[in-house]
């Protein structure tokens, strides 16, 4: 059974990974889904091959680092439709070229994450959230990262900018769940997106699954059924969540990859 119908949904950076898994998914269950992208003819053949399997969706103009876009796409899915039931808050970046530790890190890109990671979700969210108030209320999904919640030894700024979304998804799940907003977020781990296979060396994705106890790394889909869940009226007694999706990466001793090396060496 679609569970989404006559739901309005927007989701930024849709075009590909788990932005274009999560359209998809909420489309496959009735919702007609703006996709807030740069590129709008490659979009429209994606909403237009889509189209034949019965599904709705349709390209807005949206560029992450073009502030003035936002309201433009807010204001375009609006008039259109007179509602947004659902927004999803795709769009993040990184930058591990220059995002590095405290010291030898560019200060410049660290507070360019902060910018455009946390700024997306405050500007976006801002837009949006009056018009769910009119319409008696919203689900609001932000996408971030298991970064936000696990230190590492690199990548300081897109680490504290994805604990920012997180600390953001609460204040919104507080500040509008009396008008029945709510907001969660969920936090992927490694996911086989074809940026991340294409940027990364096969001695880090190997290293990067011996702390996953499932063993694998996580699909686009396995995001979007997240997104899905809490979109839907399946979590409509849940806010304020923030859900791990990374197969039990950092759960439990830190000593598990090591147990499971010693493991691998002895069967071997």
């Amino acid at each position: 059974m679609k569970t989404l119908v006559n739901k309005i949904a927007l989701v930024t950076s849709a075009t590909r990974g788990i932005g274009l898994a999560s359209a998809l998914s909420l489309a496959e269950n009735g919702a007609k889904v703006y996709m807030g992208v740069r590129r709008l003819e490659v979009t429209q053949e994606i909403c237009d091959k889509y189209a034949k399997e019965g599904l709705t969706m349709i390209p807005v103009f949206f560029d992450a680092y073009n502030i003035d876009s936002y309201k433009e796409m807010v204001d375009t899915v609006i008039k259109n439709e007179g509602k947004i039931d659902i927004l999803v808050n795709n769009f993040g970046t990184g930058r591990p070229e220059t995002d590095l530790d405290l010291v030898n890190g560019s200060e410049e890109t660290f507070f360019e994450l902060l910018e455009y990671n946390v700024g997306s979700v405050y500007r976006i969210s801002k837009l949006v959230v009056p018009h769910m108030i009119e319409n008696g209320g919203g689900s609001i999904v932000n996408i971030s990262s298991i970064g936000g919640t696990v230190p590492d030894i690199s990548r300081i700024g897109y680490g504290v900018s994805k604990s920012a979304v997180n600390n953001i998804t609460q204040q919104i799940a507080m500040q509008y769940g009396r008008h029945n907003i709510r907001c969660n977020a969920v936090l992927p781990g490694l996911t086989a997106t074809d940026a991340a296979l294409d940027n990364m060396p096969e001695s880090f994705r190997k290293s990067f699954l011996s702390h996953v106890p499932l063993n694998r790394m996580g699909t686009p889909e396995d995001i979007a059924n997240a997104v899905l869940f809490f979109a839907s009226e399946s979590s409509s007694y849940i806010t304020g969540s923030i859900l791990e999706v990374s197969g039990g990466y950092h759960l439990g001793t830190p000593q598990y990859a090591d147990f499971v090396g010693r493991k691998t060496v002895e069967e071997n």
